[in-house]
């Protein structure tokens, strides 16, 4: 008998196995936390904005409205926000302070888990508080700057684009408008390529920018109705920074620019370069040194930037020049084609504003040559570094340059919540209100 028990002492064969079904369950747990908590982490990020914009948008009513709609409006603009079902949060602790114009609330939120249901842990609560002041906290000057590049000109939309390409321009650009022709639309004929388009009802990305503008001006209303301490001011960004118009409280001078075709904001106009190294500089002038926005003459500043973020000029086309002002020879004006060097949005920042930038997204175009020779080229055999002195890893270096432009405008911007990337109208639209949605909750926050 002791043989046998010493015979089975010694046979260690399973205890492999006998080990792995040991710390299974615990191996399991242990990813079950990382997952879960992970999930409950994004829902909680989540909450937390949308719990800021519920307020902000709340606030604005408090001292006209009684304490129990301004409640009812905060729980609606919260359940129009999150994408949670009603069943599985609640929304409670709501108090209006009408005296100091404060809003402050708490949400919990229960959040199912996945792995962890093998540890009987059935779900993981969250919560987030906020607490915002009113609009009457700072004063803020709000400085909107349009890319005027040629590119910005391409229709809006694929059905857009196709249909421009297959009228009489044959080009997807309104932009591309050779001296001398005409172009035929319903027996009509067009001088320029934007005429054609206008005539055809073909939205342009500018036009779409200037719906994003419309609406932040509109946020701007909402938010200070008494036009006291919210300014704005319009500005374009081409080979240089220029005023279209100084910062002010009348919204309504700001909305008849948008529309006025000799202010070249619209889609009347383009240019012919971009040199962000020069605009930025430019725009480092007319923006100023922000202040701490407790007094009209010291206001908190936001540059608001809708771009496709490509440093350029139109005679790399031709190749006849060495250019307007691209250092290069002409055999290689291709290669100075590049994202936007992101040190340069620093000669703002560096002041004391914050800059938010909202992407509108330069589509790869595949079937054009001048695409394929420039953006449609990697990284690494462009002159981001060599020429614009911008930093680039080795690993970014096989990138196409089309695809590095998000990363180099994410890096321009004061953070990444001030950053976003449109592509469609909807997306351009509600991008630009949402990015100073983002700004007023960073700044209006109280806690």
């Amino acid at each position: 008998m002791f043989r046998v028990f010493s015979g089975f002492r010694a046979d260690r064969g399973g205890n492999i196995a006998i080990t792995f079904a040991l710390i299974l369950v615990p191996m399991l747990t242990a990813v079950g936390v990382s997952l879960d908590f992970a999930r409950a982490y994004n829902v909680r990020t989540k909450m937390q904005a949308d719990l800021d914009i519920a307020l902000l948008a709340a606030v604005k009513s408090v001292g006209t409205a009684d304490d129990a709609a301004i409640k009812t409006r905060v729980k609606n603009w919260f359940a129009a926000q999150t994408d949670l079902t009603a069943a599985s949060y609640t929304l409670d602790n709501i108090s209006v302070d009408s005296a100091n114009e404060q809003i402050t609330a708490s949400a919990t939120f229960t959040v199912p888990t996945t792995v962890l249901q093998i540890a009987n842990i059935k779900s993981v609560d969250v919560g987030v508080s906020s607490k915002v002041a009113g609009p009457g906290e700072a004063y803020l000057n709000v400085y909107i700057a349009l890319d005027k590049s040629a590119s910005m000109l391409l229709a809006a939309t694929s059905a857009g684009q196709q249909a421009l390409t297959k009228s009489s321009a044959s080009c997807a650009f309104a932009c591309h408008t050779s001296e001398g022709s005409t172009y035929t639309y319903n027996s009509k004929k067009y001088t320029t390529v934007y005429d054609l388009a206008k005539a055809m009802g073909i939205q342009l990305r500018t036009d779409v920018a200037l719906n994003a503008v419309t609406e932040v001006l509109d946020m701007i209303d909402s938010t200070d109705s008494a036009h006291s301490r919210i300014k704005v001011g319009l500005y374009t960004l081409g080979k240089t920074a220029t005023q279209v118009l100084a910062p002010t409280t009348s919204t309504s001078a700001a909305r008849k620019k948008l529309t006025d075709d000799t202010a070249g904001m619209n889609s009347a106009t383009s240019e012919n370069a971009s040199y962000f190294d020069y605009s930025m500089t430019a725009l480092k002038t007319l923006v100023g040194t922000a202040g701490d926005g407790k007094t009209a003459s010291n206001p908190l500043k936001l540059v608001l930037v809708l771009t496709d973020g490509v440093q350029s000029e139109r005679n790399w086309v031709l190749q006849t020049s060495s250019g307007i002002r691209f250092p290069s020879s002409t055999s290689t004006l291709r290669q100075d084609v590049t994202p936007l060097n992101p040190a340069w949005c620093g000669y703002v920042k560096n002041l004391g504003a914050s800059m938010a930038v909202l992407y509108t997204e330069y589509l790869p175009i595949t079937t054009d040559w001048g695409y394929n020779e420039t953006l449609g080229k990697t990284m690494g055999v462009s002159y981001f570094s060599s020429v614009w002195g911008a930093a680039l890893s080795s690993s970014n270096s096989g990138t196409t340059r089309q695809a590095y432009i998000p990363t180099a405008l994410q890096s321009c911007a004061s953070s990444k919540d001030l950053f976003l990337q449109a592509n469609s109208p909807d997306e351009i639209e509600a991008g630009l209100l949402t990015l100073f949605q983002q700004y007023l909750a960073k700044v209006r926050l109280i806690g």
